[in-house]
């Protein structure tokens, strides 16, 4: 499926290096070294907040976007925090679907800088150590 839009997808304008400076961005290499997918996020009051996730087109349909969000899950647990919330343009059918699949709930739609964008959040289980861990 082809998405065309007079605008750019709001992350195309991120400043990729500041986030990398700041420690919110990480990146999943292949085995050879090369780079597959990333992530960014950081810490809200009472959320992870994904700001993007991003598969490189040749790597798509293996299931790396599924492992950069168990990242982002893992990353939560880390801080304490009992969710994550994200946010996807209403033009990306294929997020659409994804996010409900992996337990993502619908939160509301809006538009926001010229972009219809869809918002999930996803509760997620916070680890406590037991009696003896």
């Amino acid at each position: 499926m082809s998405i065309r839009s007079t605008r750019a997808p709001a992350p195309m304008g991120a400043d990729f290096e500041a986030q990398i400076e700041a420690g919110k961005l990480y990146v999943r290499e292949t085995g050879a070294g090369s780079i597959d997918g990333f992530i960014c996020l950081y810490a809200r009051a009472d959320h992870l907040h994904v700001e993007s996730v991003a598969v490189f087109p040749e790597r798509a349909g293996r299931g790396i976007g599924g492992k950069l969000l168990a990242f982002a899950e893992e990353a939560a647990r880390r801080r304490g925090l009992s969710a994550i919330e994200l946010y996807t343009n209403e033009k990306m059918t294929e997020n659409l679907t994804l996010y409900p699949h992996l337990g993502y709930t619908e939160t509301g739609r809006s538009e926001e800088s010229g972009h219809r964008r869809v918002f999930y959040r996803k509760e997620i289980e916070i680890r406590r150590p037991g009696p003896g861990e």
